[in-house]
């Protein structure tokens, strides 16, 4: 366990982006063999547009994620948070941290983001997305990675996250972005009992509906457990779903400029 835990502590940021690019063309190269839907669309243009919104989120990690690193550093050295007053083994600790993680890096920001308006319209970037597959995981609008990373802040104070579990919630959390996203058959056989304890990807395409009340269920990342516990768990067939948003154009989905320009367009009516 030490030495797991000293990886983690140690790892650079190449080898971080790594991970994360590793994922993601792995799954992306499995999508060309078994998708889920068959691809009339230019995958390359498709991947092409998601990855400046990648690119965004890479900048704002390099720019802003030293302060979520110093404040873990900080919880680490003190001793603070609600994982230290726990007299529970390490691999305990972990799965816990990874777990309350969870709650704090996806679900509660993400709920949020579903009810409160203005945060709403920098979300709907992510779910204007009429192809979802691998890439539609790295598309979100830099003002929604404010939101996340000041609610991820948050848990590492409260929770006492230290540097090595936070490196890993983030390649973790990064492995089920992809594996969520990704455009792959998965029998129902197989995807359902993975869904009673963590988020499968036919589980998360119904958060992709272009319609309410499908849309509003499903906002965890990595344990399908807290949308359970919450009541906002819901299953469907992928093939009884359409993607992006009912509200906007689908044919727009791929308009880069009008993306960005999403949150700040006060002609796009929204009920939330």
């Amino acid at each position: 366990m030490n030495h797991f835990l000293q990886y983690w502590d140690h790892i650079s940021s190449g080898q971080r982006v790594a991970i994360l690019m590793s994922g993601m063309i792995i799954f992306w190269l499995v999508e060309g063999y078994y998708p889920l839907i068959s691809f009339s669309f230019n995958r390359y243009k498709h991947a092409g547009v998601n990855l400046v919104f990648l690119t965004t989120t890479l900048l704002l990690n390099v720019i802003f994620g030293f302060t979520t690193i110093k404040i873990s550093a900080w919880v680490e050295q003190h001793q603070f948070g609600l994982l230290y007053l726990l007299q529970i083994p390490g691999w305990a600790r972990l799965i816990l941290a990874i777990f309350l993680l969870d709650f704090f890096g996806q679900y509660a920001p993400h709920w949020m983001m579903h009810k409160i308006k203005w945060m709403w319209k920098f979300h709907m970037i992510h779910h204007s997305d009429t192809k979802v597959d691998v890439t539609t995981g790295t598309r979100h609008h830099p003002g929604e990675w404010i939101f996340r990373e000041f609610s991820v802040i948050l848990g590492i104070l409260l929770l006492g996250i230290p540097i090595a579990y936070y490196f890993f919630y983030r390649s973790l959390s990064g492995f089920f972005t992809h594996f969520n996203h990704a455009n792959i058959r998965i029998p129902e056989a197989i995807d359902k009992p993975i869904s009673w304890i963590f988020v499968s990807p036919n589980m998360h395409k119904v958060h992709h509906h272009y319609q309410r009340p499908f849309t509003d269920t499903n906002y965890s990342n990595i344990f399908s457990l807290w949308d359970r516990i919450f009541g906002t768990f819901a299953y469907e067939d992928p093939k009884n779903l359409r993607y992006g948003l009912d509200v906007l154009e689908g044919k727009s989905d791929e308009d880069i400029a009008y993306q960005f320009k999403i949150p700040f367009d006060k002609s796009i009516k929204t009920d939330y």
